[in-house]
């Protein structure tokens, strides 16, 4: 019974004699860490998605505070109001932010594309894309499983049932571009999301020629480049028969859109116009 009790005293004794030594050790060699570290992390969301380029959201507010403010600094996921509550805590009064969202490059419903194949297997866009081109005709487009609604980390992209294609919220996007590596298509895209939220963008990644891609899906960009000679801005040119809109250049004019012979160029936020106002381009530019 004595040596139990005295094995008992010596365990204690040495652990209590470590926990000091481990006290006295932190204590020695803490790092205070700067508090606005905590201040920024704050406000940022919370998602660690990597879309600002760091490793999650406590190394952004570390690097924040290593430069000393936000310049070359972006989180997509804290918006321009975020940003600038960021800015603020080192003392600059704004910083300036271009806000992205996700849109997709693929306007194939049911009603455009027909079954080709029968797919057995795991629900997963990875996979599908991996093992076979897929169960519709168009070989470029989307497979809709929902790998990106599962990467969204905020919610933004819900699958449609009736179309089975992703739509993307842009009140919940965020711009931070997970979505855009996790398919294994790359149809979803990143636009700046523009005046009042006006933008326009061609909805299709076919690469197929005209005849082709128009024969696999109806809402297909045949590459006929009469938008490229239509637009007055230089914005559109065609690459491996798909059209490419660069969102520098645009000036949302929308007359692309007039002359698209498949719909494919999409847009959001504008306003329903006349046909005959569409045509007049002083009173588009007046709209935005």
């Amino acid at each position: 019974m004595n040596s139990i009790l005295i094995s008992v005293i010596i365990l204690g004794s040495v652990g209590a004699l470590a926990a000091l030594a481990l006290y006295a050790v932190s204590r020695r060699f803490a790092v205070s860490e700067d508090p606005r570290i905590v201040e920024v992390e704050d406000i940022l969301p919370g998602a660690n998605c990597g879309a600002c380029g760091f490793n999650g959201c406590h190394d952004f507010a570390v690097k924040c505070v290593d430069r000393g403010g936000v310049d070359g600094m972006n989180c997509p996921g804290a918006g321009s109001d975020g940003m600038k509550r960021i800015a603020a805590v080192f003392g600059a009064e704004s910083v300036d932010v271009v806000r992205n969202v996700a849109v997709l490059r693929c306007a194939g419903i049911c009603e455009s594309r027909h079954a080709a194949a029968i797919y057995h297997g795991p629900l997963s866009c990875a996979i599908v894309s991996a093992v076979s081109s897929g169960t519709e005709s168009c070989a470029y487009g989307c497979l809709g499983c929902g790998d990106c609604i599962g990467a969204c980390r905020f919610g933004a992209i819900k699958l449609n049932s009736d179309t089975r294609l992703p739509e993307i919220d842009e009140n919940l996007c965020t711009g931070c571009g997970v979505c855009v590596g996790n398919c294994p298509r790359k149809l979803l895209q990143l636009r700046p999301y523009g005046p009042k939220g006006r933008r326009v963008w061609v909805s299709c990644s076919s690469l197929a020629s005209g005849a082709v891609a128009r024969r696999n899906c109806s809402a297909a960009c045949v590459g006929c480049g009469k938008c490229a000679r239509t637009c007055p801005f230089g914005a559109i040119v065609v690459e491996h028969n798909l059209a490419v809109i660069d969102a520098a250049k645009c000036r949302l004019c929308r007359k692309c859109v007039a002359v698209c012979p498949t719909g494919a160029i999409h847009t959001a936020n504008f306003p329903v116009i006349s046909p005959s106002s569409q045509s007049d381009s002083s009173h588009t530019a007046s709209l935005l």
